[in-house]
């Protein structure tokens, strides 16, 4: 097992910058549904808080740094399934604020 290292720093409620060994991302959301942008591409994660069940789902950047890209079969173009996820986190974050 190797040595890691890891921070989060709060910048903004809901907004972090992450700090680890293999590079620097940042994290927008709240409990239960998070976006996370990083060298490594793009995460939207969906959990249910206290219960240690999540759903990870992102796309991975291209492999020529400023490429364009070619169209919706480029490597790095997001799949359907990432945004509908997307947009339904954003609804049930939205729905627990209210109920908050």
């Amino acid at each position: 097992m190797g040595l890691r290292f890891q921070r989060r720093i709060r910048v903004l409620p809901g907004v972090r910058i992450n700090l680890s060994t293999s590079g620097v991302s940042t994290s927008v959301g709240g409990r239960g549904a998070w976006l996370t942008i990083g060298r490594r591409g793009t995460r939207a994660t969906v959990s249910l808080p206290g219960t240690g069940l999540s759903y990870t789902t992102g796309t991975r950047p291209s492999a020529a740094p400023g490429a364009a890209a070619a169209g919706p079969s480029a490597g790095n173009a997001p799949r359907g399934a990432f945004w509908w996820l997307l947009l339904l986190v954003g609804i049930g974050w939205l729905a627990w604020r209210a109920l908050r």
